[in-house]
């Protein structure tokens, strides 16, 4: 699995990010996701793309690659990876209109993640994020239907006519 995460979209999004200067955003996001990546998206190669060229902070992180847009916006960098990639993908950004072009030239099959996946508090990971077995009851048990009906029986039995 590919993630392509957009980078200054997540960490202008993140209240533990947005005021920080653009050096400090870069390497709060490398390490985060170099601590808890794994954890907050799930196994595979992670790949955060950044708006503009390299600076000298300290984005190369273990276990996470930065890729810089240089003359091009990140989306279009993030367009193409996505589009060359021939697994899956995931896109971690809020911008509506790159989750469109992504979906439009890689397929539905694409995942999209809000960018809240990967702040500092969130609690929730990817991998672990499946469809209770109950979903389908809209988290009530299987019978469901059956136990209330009962339920009512008894209650309403006992209370009688005012």
């Amino acid at each position: 699995m590919l993630y392509l995460v957009d980078g200054y979209n997540v960490t202008r999004a993140d209240d533990a990010t947005r005021r920080l200067l653009p050096d400090d955003m870069r390497l709060a996001l490398m390490r985060r996701l170099a601590s808890r990546g794994r954890g907050l998206l799930g196994q595979g190669r992670i790949v955060v793309v950044w708006d503009k060229g390299f600076n000298a902070g300290d984005e190369s992180v273990t276990g996470v690659e930065a890729v810089f847009s240089l003359g091009e916006i990140a989306d279009d960098v993030i367009v193409r990876m996505a589009e060359r990639e021939s697994g899956p993908v995931t896109i971690v950004t809020a911008d509506r209109e790159l989750k469109s072009r992504v979906r439009e030239r890689k397929g539905r099959s694409t995942v999209m993640l809000p960018v809240s996946t990967l702040f500092e508090d969130a609690e929730q990971t990817h991998a672990k994020r499946r469809r209770p077995a109950n979903a389908a009851y809209g988290g009530l048990p299987k019978g469901h239907a059956e136990i209330t009906k009962e339920l009512e029986g008894r209650w309403l039995e006992k209370e009688g006519p005012s």
